[in-house]
């Protein structure tokens, strides 16, 4: 008999899964409404061999050892830096800003008087949010943060978050960040890449244990006894578990237009960002990602929308004020039901980068069943 319930095969219920089959030597059922695993992570070969990630480009980083050297058990890496561009006036630069950006943007004279202000107000190889540069007094750093949030970050904001910047969580802001220094990866962290076979492979990998029962297009509503399972782990949004009860959660989903074309290339890098142009945010071109070689190549352009039940999925969660005061109301709730815990994106509506997921998968079984 399974003594415990995963819902979701994503990042967050695969690792959790494993951990109980492997650690605890238990049987786990792991079920999913989806017909594939990986949740928003899977990806899959289309007919010229490119590895197309389905629900929008997920490139692995972290700076937490042990989460590289789990997720390292069940894969090998390609070892990929993000190295994004974004269409600014009309010309593609690097993003996010950094001392490189700079030179790209205005004159020899300009970028090493505003290279020289920015290093002598916040130091050399320093991360800081524009508004760091929007409460200096100085009218070259006021003019050079002015420049940034109208042509980098304002519009690109509003396309995403159907919210100016100011409206928006710092927290959110300060994922986009100007970097003092010619570091042209959108991420610094110490270990970058992409699953040598995939994220599909890679959970598989992780799920593929003899103490792991796996059912897909299974919707826990149908599981009619929950008190056989010791625990139950709900990676699903936390609101339609308590079937709204309260209301609903806001989220922003995401519309993909995928299409392969006939040329080799369509981009010289595999993301860029169109903050200020048309209503799409970004272009993908997925065969970067894993270094992919074909005559023909596809892209996905990718379009943020509000997310509605029922006609898309859940992508990032909105975490002003009222939405969090919201989801507190479903954790007491959550808290008058024994033996229930949520966890992911969606469970814990809190946007996870991967290794972050995956380190509360760990976290919280340390915390619950392996003291």
């Amino acid at each position: 008999m399974n003594k415990y319930l995963i819902v979701g095969s994503g990042i967050s219920g695969a690792v959790l899964a494993n951990l109980i089959a492997n650690k605890l030597n238990e049987k786990v059922l792991v079920i999913d409404r989806r017909n594939h695993i990986a949740g928003n992570c899977y990806d899959y070969k289309n007919e010229y061999g490119i590895t197309i990630q389905k629900y929008g480009a997920h490139i692995f980083h972290t700076n937490i050892k042990e989460v590289w050297d789990y997720l390292s058990q069940f894969t090998k890496w390609n070892y990929f830096y993000n190295k994004v561009q974004a269409v600014i006036e009309g010309n593609k630069v690097s993003i996010p800003f950094t001392l490189k950006t700079l030179r790209e943007l205005f004159s020899n004279n300009m970028s090493s008087k505003l290279e020289d202000k920015l290093i002598n107000y916040y130091g050399y190889n320093r991360k800081i949010s524009i508004l760091d540069m929007k409460n200096n007094d100085d009218k070259d750093i006021q003019f050079l943060y002015e420049y940034i949030y109208e042509n980098i970050f304002k519009n690109y904001t509003i396309k995403q978050w159907e919210l100016k910047p100011e409206e928006i969580s710092p927290e959110t802001i300060n994922r986009v960040p100007v970097i003092i220094s010619n570091d042209t990866r959108y991420f610094q962290d110490k270990y970058q890449g992409i699953p040598i076979n995939g994220y599909t492979n890679l959970i598989n990998n992780i799920l593929s244990h003899k103490n792991i029962e796996l059912e897909l297009n299974t919707d826990f509503k149908n599981i009619k006894d929950i008190s056989k399972f010791k625990k139950i782990f709900y990676t699903g949004a936390i609101d339609e578990f308590f079937d709204y009860k309260y209301g609903y959660l806001e989220y922003r989903s995401l519309k993909f237009d995928t299409y392969t074309l006939d040329k080799e290339y369509y981009q010289n890098t595999a993301v860029t960002n169109y903050p200020n142009d048309y209503d799409f945010t970004r272009i993908i071109e997925h065969k970067y990602f894993l270094d992919e070689h074909s005559d023909r190549t596809t892209i996905s352009v990718e379009y943020p929308q509000k997310f509605e039940l029922g006609k898309n999925e859940r992508y990032y969660t909105v975490n002003d004020k009222k939405s969090n005061e919201l989801y507190q109301k479903y954790i007491d709730e959550s808290k008058h039901i024994d033996n229930l815990h949520f966890l992911g994106r969606l469970g814990d509506y809190k946007y996870y980068n991967i290794d972050s997921a995956v380190n509360r998968s760990m976290l919280l079984f340390k915390e619950l069943l392996y003291k």
